[in-house]
Parts: structure tokens; sequence; C-alpha cells
């Protein structure tokens, strides 16, 4: 099991940047930022974009991985970001993980969108092929019912064969998506849980369908721990559990938050030394 964390981007970088360094000193496996124009759980908050505080984390770290949890085509065309991806793998040495989803109403509100969710999902369809295409491609031309390129260069390519795509996704749609164009899938379980049980019920669920789709075998696969009705660095025996209990699912990789003096994922910084000394520490060791 790898053990990652997502650090909100509503600190100035004079807060955020010991953060990013800290993850990586302690031990955790891989980090990430909220890729939003506005995020509905601070909607209030200062917020800054995702694709310059990787840039800047990649120059304070050196071994972790380093992500976006998760893109979308709310606001990114994909030739744009293709661009974006390019210079994040170079700036990072190759330690980008891409995560990519099909996106929520709020960013879309902002710029003026009514896309219906299934309309999102048909855009976000058209999106991850694309992209793929344009990370791999020279020259590519494209003329769909969203996107349209005309002899895309896009050289000099990424610092790697391939840089992984960690596709969110819950629907059947989206989970057959994932098991095509993802190296990895994410989840968030589903929607609605009360309680911690019924969202691992959910979560289950969740697991037999992709296992049960074509290709998924090699699949690296991520579950958001928070998205359940508590927040796992509420305690270590928590974290304990949770991780756990998503490796018995077959989950390689775990997310969590960094703890914040208040709601959202309201915590302690002594919880998450505790974990990373124990939990984490022990990852390590096997």
């Amino acid at each position: 099991m790898r053990h990652g964390i997502s650090i909100l981007p509503d600190a100035p970088w004079r807060e955020a940047g010991p953060r990013w360094r800290a993850v990586e000193e302690l031990g955790f496996a891989h980090a990430w930022v909220y890729d939003h124009l506005v995020w509905g759980g601070l909607p209030d908050s200062a917020w800054f974009p995702a694709v310059p505080t990787l840039a800047a984390a990649a120059g304070v770290t050196s071994t972790i991985g380093l992500g976006t949890f998760v893109t979308s085509p709310n606001y990114r065309h994909p030739y744009v970001f293709a661009r974006d991806v390019l210079a994040l793998d170079d700036l990072s040495g190759g330690r980008l993980l891409c995560g990519l989803g099909t996106g929520g109403d709020l960013d879309s509100e902002v710029l003026g969108d009514s896309h219906t969710v299934k309309e999102r999902v048909d855009r976000f369809h058209e999106y991850v092929p694309l992209l793929d295409r344009l990370l791999r491609e020279d020259h590519v031309d494209h003329d769909g019912e969203w996107y349209a390129v005309r002899d895309a260069r896009t050289l000099p390519g990424p610092v790697r064969d391939r840089v992984p795509f960690v596709v969110a996704a819950n629907g059947p749609r989206s989970l057959r998506l994932a098991a095509r164009f993802g190296q990895g899938w994410v989840t968030t379980g589903v929607r609605g849980a009360e309680t911690l049980d019924q969202w691992w019920e959910g979560v289950t669920g969740l697991v037999e369908r992709f296992d049960g789709l074509e290709g998924t075998g090699g699949h690296d696969r991520y579950l958001l721990l928070d998205a359940s009705p508590r927040f796992s660095l509420e305690s270590a025996g928590l974290y304990e559990e949770m991780t756990g209990r998503a490796a018995e699912l077959g989950f390689t990789d775990t997310i969590t938050h960094w703890p914040r003096a208040e709601s959202p994922y309201a915590g302690s910084l002594a919880t998450l030394e505790a974990v990373a000394s124990g939990v984490v520490a022990a990852a390590h060791a096997k």
C-alpha cells in the first residue's frame, strides 16, 4: 500500500511550500492538489491554481509523485493542458500523476456553461482519448463534437514513455474509460453514505464493477479516504483501520488530506506525524 496526501491550495506558498516538503520527508508516496477555479468546500477562501502550484512543488521535492486531483474539461482544452503536462513532467523529472475527472457544476457555472451531467460525461469521453493522443503523438488532427486541433505539435514529448493517467470514475461509462485509458483508477465511493459501513459497501460495489471490466488487472487503484463520512486523520487508529480495509479490497494507494485548523479536514499535525511514523513507515519497511 502506498499513501498519499492532498494539500488544498488555499494558502500562500510561504505556508504551502513547507507542507509539500514535509509530505516527502514524512515518507508519503505522492501528493496532490485540487484543480478547480473555485472549490465548493471553501467558496470564500483564497484559492491558488494547480499547475503553478505543482511546478513550485516540483522544485521543493525530489522523489514523491505529484498529481492533479483532478483536472477536468470544465476549463482546460486538452491541447493546452497537454502542454502543461509536458512542462510539469519535465520540471518534476517524470514524477507527474495526471488525475482526470468529469468535473462538477461550480467551475462550469463560473464560466457561464450549463452542461448537463450527461453532456459533461460525453465531453470527458472525448477529452481523455484526445489528451492521450497528444501526449503520445505529434502532428495531431482531431475534429470532434467538443474539441478540434489542427496539426497540433507536441514536442518535446514527455520525459518518459507515458505520463500515467489516474482516471476518477464511479459511474459505469467512466469506469470503462478508466479501464481503457487509465494506468490508475481513483474513486470517491458512492455519494450519500451516512455511515462508514454504508460508504464501504458502496466502495466494495465499485471495486466489483471495475474488476469485471477487461484489462484492469494491472491498474493502480486509488481510494480517497476522506470522501467517507469521517476524516481519516481524525485519529491514527481510524487511518490504520481505513487503509487496512482499502488494502483488503485491492487498492494499491490511498489518499487523505493535509489536516487543517478548521473544517473541512480539521485535524492535527500530531496525528499526521503519528500516522507517518507508524502506518506509512511500516509500508516502506515491507
